[in-house]
């Protein structure tokens, strides 16, 4: 997590998650439409791992009436965040820490994308048992992050061909191979059932795969 707070990284924060997770901003507009099932044209939504801005900038210019709270641990990553935002800045509430730090809502829907990989086990129920309490009932969940088989041939598979995507969107390939086998050694990732499965002990139902790119794989489900 310390790259958050990195300012050579966080300059080139989105064209690098971009070159390194598969139709990322297609996958934000999927969860915005998935989100605009359930959400009034005035409703309030919840983006936890708001940092960056990349994903509350594309549900505010997609939905003009919604309001947000963004929580994000990083000072910096917010601060980014406010720049990307610009004007629609005006429409949400950033705020800095975990999940606790986020307000009570109710919310009509939230967002949790690409942020539980860092997360143990306990953590990441934790933290999809508090979103869900802050939902109203019927609201809607899009969750998406690294999810990769336990298997060790699978697992190792699945960061290669991270690497692989990454080098071929002009990350160079060492760094790109460097990276995967740091994130598989340093994340503790689930396998897709595990993901599942914590999301139902949480509250969540009807869960559903939405997004599948690689090692990534994206959920709705619903409190």
């Amino acid at each position: 997590m310390s790259s958050f707070s990195d300012p050579q990284a966080l300059v080139g924060y989105a064209d690098n998650a971009t070159r390194r997770v598969p139709g990322l901003n297609d996958m934000h507009r999927m969860a915005a439409l998935l989100m605009a099932e359930r959400t009034p044209p005035h409703g309030r939504v919840l983006v936890v791992g708001a940092g960056g801005g990349m994903e509350l900038t594309l549900f505010a210019q997609s939905c003009p009436g919604w309001q947000f709270d963004g929580v994000d641990p990083s000072a910096e990553m917010l601060h980014l965040a406010k720049i990307r935002l610009g004007p629609l800045a005006s429409r949400v509430q950033l705020h800095q820490g975990y999940i606790d730090a986020a307000p009570q809502g109710p919310f009509d829907a939230a967002s949790c994308l690409l942020t539980l990989h860092f997360t143990t086990e306990a953590e990441r129920y934790k933290i999809l048992r508090d979103i869900h309490a802050r939902l109203k009932p019927g609201g809607v969940l899009v969750a998406a992050h690294y999810s990769i088989s336990q298997e060790p041939a699978e697992r190792a598979l699945g960061l290669s061909r991270c690497a692989a995507f990454a080098a071929s969107s002009g990350v160079d390939p060492e760094q790109a191979k460097a990276s995967a086998v740091a994130i598989g050694q340093q994340l503790p990732i689930l396998a897709p059932d595990q993901d599942e499965a914590l999301m139902r002990k949480a509250g969540f139902s009807d869960i559903d795969t939405f997004y599948m790119g690689l090692a990534f794989r994206g959920w709705v489900a619903y409190a």
